[in-house]
């Protein structure tokens, strides 16, 4: 059965382009040779089998239907031509052994069947999800081009066009298993509609859940400094250990923005069509200031049907790895993109540029120009305004001191005039750039970070009554209008949904008992709740939670003293 397997992925590789025909004998000996095996026999199937009727010719026609129907609901749920579907996998090993490519068919079965394979001859250390993730990884690593070749591919079509050569890349990333659409497939997506237009929902479920043991195994494990974090160059290729993902599959195009190198791939985990990462080929601290802006408009320039961003560079407003300099894309319109400009202004100085605050939950302005330079400068002047403005009406301070003191605005200035280095900085702005019909944009979204004892997580952070649906740190793509909810929500939405229907009483020691008092808030709103739209209920009241958490994240509230606290701000940008 192993040689049905192994011919089968090798048939998926030379049919996504992954190898040559002319690498077939090669690919098969190399599969061979990971999976300690010395010889190979071309699998054989009977004529009966293969007639119409026969056992595999049944199979392949089950396989095009559940195949299509999961091709058919990721292209919907990330929606763009180039998207997941574009790519067409292969079918299992029977169907595959049998000759001839199907239209359809499934790389994770092949997978599987490796890997179960490996399992029952003790080659894997566990047969866990850790280490068949290192395996299978190991495997299609042998099936991708070295980092040279793609790199000449990419370029090659990049000089045609530039969307050639990421549609060329992200199609790869995809057939190499780098992203694992099989399990992407499985996050939930919905879109909810708000009064700041339509936000998208997903309850992340394809980053596997470590197991027990693994997890005790690296704990014990002695801590390697190699690769220093998941964002370094020296991921590519990595065999990976219990407590890192392998690598062997991936591939990462060099690109210089401001006239530095940086690398160019794909996130595994896509949370959005063709969500890219732009990482620094050193290993340095983020930093939000006009060199991150200069190299933003740089990518625009390259990749002028991609947006790209910067989460911020402090604390509980920023992503979750601010010690590697870095910035994510992709070819995806957000709502926040979408969200129209509520009141617009000038700014002396930059009259040429269009600004304006954008109707949205967060606190945004928007700029539009021709040049991007303009941009830039103008983006740095708000960025170092913002960096030190302090209004005490609106509980804002840009300071605190060693001890956590916040510092009003006369102490803040003293201590910066005396040259006192010892100041927690608290305001920082997450920004976002991209070319809209031929007008370079840049969203500028204010951020603050001070804590109190009422609110320890951050003041202008999700408050505790909405951590029962999200606690994590607000970054770059919820800050955009994509929400990215923990796996735990499926299981206790199942649970809520059941007691919903059976009207039973949710006790103090259930998980569920965090949503009861949410649970008891809508519930009047739905005249009639039944099992055809109970879903639709908890999806909608999920999504609305979401836009109260980025109204908690917007440091000028949507109401009228907020308001006239941005305006404040505004005029500040006017005097200096």
């Amino acid at each position: 059965m192993i040689y049905e397997y192994i011919r089968a992925l090798t048939e998926y590789a030379v049919n996504a382009g992954l190898v040559q025909e002319e690498d077939r004998c090669y690919t098969i000996n190399r599969l061979l040779e990971a999976l300690g095996l010395e010889e190979y026999e071309e699998p054989q199937r009977a004529e009966a089998e293969l007639s119409p009727g026969g056992a595999v010719a049944e199979k392949l026609a089950t396989a095009e239907k559940l195949a299509t129907a999961e091709k058919l609901a990721i292209a919907g749920e990330l929606a763009s031509s180039s998207a997941l579907a574009s790519t067409e996998e292969l079918t299992s090993a029977e169907e595959l052994a049998a000759g001839g490519r199907p239209a359809e068919g499934k790389l994770e079965d092949i997978l599987k069947g490796i890997l179960d394979y490996a399992a029952d001859k003790g080659l894997l250390k566990s047969n866990s999800i850790v280490y068949r993730d290192l395996f299978d990884t190991k495997i299609m690593g042998l099936l991708i081009p070295p980092p040279s070749q793609v790199i000449k591919n990419f370029y090659n079509r990049y000089e045609e066009n530039p969307k050639k050569a990421t549609e060329y890349y992200y199609k790869l990333s995809q057939d190499s298993d780098y992203i694992r659409r099989y399990r992407i497939g499985k996050d939930m997506k919905w879109v909810t509609r708000t009064d700041y237009g339509d936000i998208d929902i997903t309850i992340n479920l394809s980053k596997p859940e470590k197991d027990p043991k693994a997890i005790a195994e690296a704990k014990l494990k002695k801590q390697s400094g190699y690769p220093k974090c998941l964002l370094c160059v020296e991921n590519e290729g990595y065999a990976g250990r219990v407590d890192h993902p392998a690598r062997q599959n991936h591939r990462i195009i060099p690109i210089s923005i401001n006239g530095q190198d940086f690398g160019f791939q794909y996130s595994p985990y896509v949370y959005y069509n063709e969500h890219c990462i732009v990482l620094n080929r050193e290993h340095t601290p983020m930093k939000v200031d006009k060199e991150a802006f200069q190299k933003l408009f740089d990518f625009v320039k390259l990749f002028p049907h991609y947006f790209i961003g910067s989460n911020a560079d402090l604390p509980i407003v920023g992503g979750s790895i601010l010690t590697h300099d870095h910035f994510q894309g992709g070819n995806y319109e957000f709502a926040m993109a979408k969200a129209p400009i509520e009141k617009e202004f000038k700014i002396k100085g930059y009259e040429k540029v269009s600004a304006g605050i954008v109707k949205w939950p967060m606190s945004v302005i928007r700029l539009r120009s021709d040049d991007a330079a303009e941009l830039i400068e103008l983006g740095d002047y708000i960025l170092k305004t913002w960096r030190n403005y302090t209004d005490e009406a609106s509980f804002l301070y840009a300071y605190s001191d060693t001890s956590g003191k916040l510092l009003n605005k006369q102490e803040a200035r003293e201590r910066i005039q005396a040259g006192n280095a010892d100041l927690e900085p608290h305001n920082t702005i997450t920004p976002i750039a991209r070319k809209n019909e031929g007008v370079y944009e840049f969203d500028l979204v204010l951020r603050n970070n001070v804590t109190t004892k009422e609110h320890p997580l951050g003041v202008y952070h999700p408050h505790s009554e909405l951590h029962h649906i999200k606690k994590e740190n607000i970054g770059l793509i919820e800050v955009m209008g994509l929400a990215v909810l923990p796996a735990r929500l499926k299981e206790e939405m199942e649970e809520l949904r059941t007691a919903i229907l059976t009207g039973r009483d949710i006790g103090e020691e259930e998980d569920i008992y965090k949503h009861k008092e949410w649970m008891e808030g809508f519930l009047p709103k739905y005249r009639d709740i039944n099992k055809e739209n109970i879903d639709s209920i908890i999806q909608e009241e999920i999504g609305l939670v979401f836009e109260k958490v980025l109204e908690h994240a917007g440091v000028y509230k949507r109401n009228e003293a907020g308001q006239k606290g941005f305006d404040k701000f505004i005029a500040q940008l006017n005097k200096e």
